[in-house]
Formats: C-alpha cells, structure tokens, sequence
C-alpha cells in the first residue's frame, strides 16, 4: 500500500468570485464556467421566511459562486454581460 505525504501548503485557494441573482443568470454562468472549463462551488444562500415573504423578487435567489483564485481574471472577462451577476471586488476582505 503506497502512502501520500502532503507538506503544510495549502491546496485549496478557493474564493468568492460573484453573486448571482436569478436561477437563469445561474444557468447562464454555469454553462460558461462549464465551457471554459473553469471549477465552480455555488452557495444557495438561506433566506428567512420573512425576507421570502416580504423581499423584493429580486432577491428570491441569491448565489454565492467560488472558484479557484487563479481562474478569477479569466471568468471575470467570460462572464461580463451576464444580467444579475455580481462580481465581487478580490480587493475587498
């Protein structure tokens, strides 16, 4: 049996890339990543009943999508025009 020995460094150097607004958008920014081969992690945000009930439609749907960092200028340029879609400022913390 062969054992993997791994150093202190870290692998995964995932991030927030954008936030998505709409479940078309979604489809539309997944089917882009896809293409382009480009990993993706989305987050559905939880939302409280009152923030359903009473929110504006436009926030029925909220997602978080995280890529690889190194992937980030390149989506960036991919996804520019995509309506409901956010892209979150890398400078930000």
């Amino acid at each position: 049996m062969t054992t993997l020995t791994f150093d202190n460094r870290v692998v995964n150097r995932e991030v927030d890339f954008c936030k998505v607004y709409t479940l078309e958008s979604k489809e539309k920014l997944e089917k882009v990543l896809l293409q382009n081969r480009i990993s993706y992690f989305i987050e559905w945000q939880e939302r409280s009943w009152l923030s359903r009930t009473f929110g504006s439609d436009k926030q029925k749907n909220i997602f978080t999508i995280r890529i690889n960092e190194a992937d980030v200028e390149r989506a960036s340029d991919l996804i520019r025009g995509i309506e409901s879609v956010k892209i979150k400022n890398m400078n930000e913390d």
